[in-house]
């Protein structure tokens, strides 16, 4: 049986036509800057986003955790959301690695910080503090887009308090979808952006964290210390580059399957929040395990969770969002 995997757009595998770039990528030694395919990737994406230069490293977490290097030094303190990913799912990295202390900042349903709240959190310029320097935001934030002016709102907020200000854009290209706008109308508002590659994008593995030259060139010094220097990384730069050429458009298949999907839930009887890009929060309460075993025995895959997410992407079919529907349907009859 096919899987129909909803876990997350982490899951995608690379399509044939990515695969026969890959292996006919050129490659050189990148931890001695000469891999021509990383070049050109890291040249790519930090021009697509208005940056002066990009650094192509192994994943997600790794690109976030250099941001933050790049912006704090040991005892400073970033400011992020309490549910954002560079602060729960990121092993700690900032603190352990960076010695950095995060600020916590209770989230907006709409996946934004409320600024005055923020303010609240800022340090004063005094020794038994830690020294407030970056706020960190996320975009997508569960699957929810933050609008441009809120943007432009956080970027006047951190210019007036002099922090720098952060992105974790793993699925920034969701947003760039939804909103119908170039990245830089996005982008343009953040001193540092991370881009993944290997979510709803399709490549196997890899990030780019794009900033100043001077943050990059940080960036390089630190990705070596964290063990993220590669050789000949053009195999994996090459898939990163088709992924950014042909697979953002078709990001809207991702946002019209999840939205069908939730509109098919809600005719079920489910509870389900609002959707926007590719993620679908379905309310599953105490019964999470359960429900995920059913629908494992028929060949979709979810991870259980009271607030349970199912996440669409290129390896799912608008014909597997009828099959998934057709589960759930069951799972209430049962």
């Amino acid at each position: 049986m096919s899987l129909i995997d909803l876990r997350s757009d982490t899951v995608t595998q690379p399509t044939p036509a990515m695969r026969d770039i890959m292996a006919k990528a050129k490659v050189g030694d990148d931890v001695y800057g000469e891999d021509p395919t990383v070049l050109k990737l890291q040249h790519y994406l930090a021009d697509e986003l208005g940056f002066e230069a990009g650094l192509f490293v192994p994943s997600g977490t790794m690109s976030n955790l250099l941001g933050l290097m790049g912006h704090c030094e040991r005892g400073d303190e970033y400011l992020v959301g309490q549910l954002a990913h560079t602060y729960k799912y990121e092993g700690g990295g900032a603190a352990v690695l960076g010695s950095i202390q995060p600020q916590p900042v209770e989230m907006e349903a709409d996946g934004s910080l409320d600024l005055d709240r923020v303010a609240s959190y800022i340090k004063p310029r005094d020794f038994h503090f830690a020294r407030t320097r970056l706020l960190a935001l996320e975009n997508t934030m569960h699957g929810k887009v933050l609008p441009l002016s809120y943007l432009a709102d956080a970027r006047r907020f951190t210019h007036e308090h002099e922090l720098a200000l952060h992105l974790d854009g793993a699925r920034l290209y969701n947003a760039v979808v939804k909103l119908g706008v170039p990245p830089k109308d996005i982008t343009r508002h953040f001193d540092s952006v991370s881009v993944c590659l290997s979510k709803g994008l399709g490549a196997p593995v890899g990030s780019v964290l794009c900033g100043s030259q001077g943050l990059i060139d940080k960036a390089i010094r630190w990705r070596k210390v964290v063990g993220g220097g590669m050789r000949q990384a053009g195999v994996l730069a090459a898939a990163g580059l088709y992924a950014l050429q042909h697979n953002v458009t078709r990001l809207a298949e991702d946002h019209a399957n999840a939205a069908r999907l939730a509109e098919g839930l809600e005719k079920l009887g489910y509870t389900v929040e609002p959707v926007q890009t590719n993620m679908v929060y379905l309310a599953a309460g105490d019964k999470a395990p359960k429900l995920a075993s059913f629908l494992r025995e028929r060949g979709i895959v979810v991870s259980p969770a009271a607030r349970l997410r199912l996440v669409t992407h290129l390896d799912v079919s608008s014909a597997n969002i009828e099959t998934v529907l057709e589960a759930f349907a069951a799972y209430r009859k049962a």
